[in-house]
């Protein structure tokens, strides 16, 4: 009788959670994160910020904590957003705040309302992504944020499906999306000095020292990447053996 009165209410919950997510995407929220909403509040934005920066700190990592957790498109704007609002170095810890805290959120709930049979509704890449966690969570899960491999959303997953420990899964979020949230921040304060001149924004006008910078470390990022890719091939084709 318990079991199933807890399977219910879990039930309820996944149901009550989809539904808040679809309401609030079908909002158009998520419309107001782009480049043309920056450009052209952005005089009130920043007079608020250097008026308020407490409460504007802690209102960037509540709609960061809102827009990960529903899932919601923009991340990327958000996080130039947050470089040209409170510069590369604050605007980098905050969205990682930010970041860490709406993922925590998924992982939680996830972990909450469904088992490790979830699994099999992702298929196979989810199904590959558990079996490296299960290996060594802490390294792998690490790995996955510096260099994204698989979606963002099945790295928040997955790992509540295996039963990694709470404080590894914050830990490995925190530190693992830093660098490319940097590069993005810094990318977002370039762009900042670009708006504040008055002028329109084209490829030209964008490619400034930082951003040029962002890029490179972008581009190193993605480098990085093709060495671990074929290091977990070759690990899976010895599993499979």
């Amino acid at each position: 009788m318990m079991t199933r009165l807890l399977t219910d209410r879990r039930l309820w919950l996944a149901l009550a959670a989809l539904a808040l997510i679809l309401i609030v995407r079908q909002t158009g929220v998520a419309s107001y994160l782009s480049l043309d909403t920056l450009r052209t509040h952005r005089v009130t934005l920043t007079s608020w910020v250097e008026a308020n920066h407490l409460v504007a700190a802690l209102a960037y990592i509540g709609v960061y904590v809102a827009a990960v957790a529903f899932s919601m498109p923009g991340a990327i704007f958000l996080t130039l957003s947050g470089g040209f609002l409170f510069g590369a170095v604050f605007g980098t810890l905050l969205t990682v705040i930010g970041a860490t805290i709406g993922a925590t959120l998924i992982f939680l709930f996830a972990k909450t309302l469904f088992g490790e049979n979830a699994l099999d509704r992702f298929g196979a890449p989810a199904a590959r992504l558990a079996e490296g966690i299960r290996q060594n969570a802490a390294s792998y899960l690490l790995v996955l944020r510096l260099v994204p491999l698989f979606p963002f959303f099945l790295v928040n997953l997955v790992p509540a499906f295996v039963g990694v420990p709470l404080a590894t899964y914050v830990l490995t979020t925190f530190f693992g999306i830093m660098p490319g949230t940097a590069v993005f921040s810094l990318a977002g304060a370039g762009l900042g000095s670009v708006l504040d001149q008055g002028g329109a924004v084209s490829p030209g006008s964008i490619l400034t020292p930082q951003i040029i910078g962002g890029l490179v470390g972008l581009a190193a990022l993605s480098l990085a990447a093709i060495p671990i890719r074929k290091r977990l091939a070759a690990r899976e084709n010895q599993t499979g053996a």
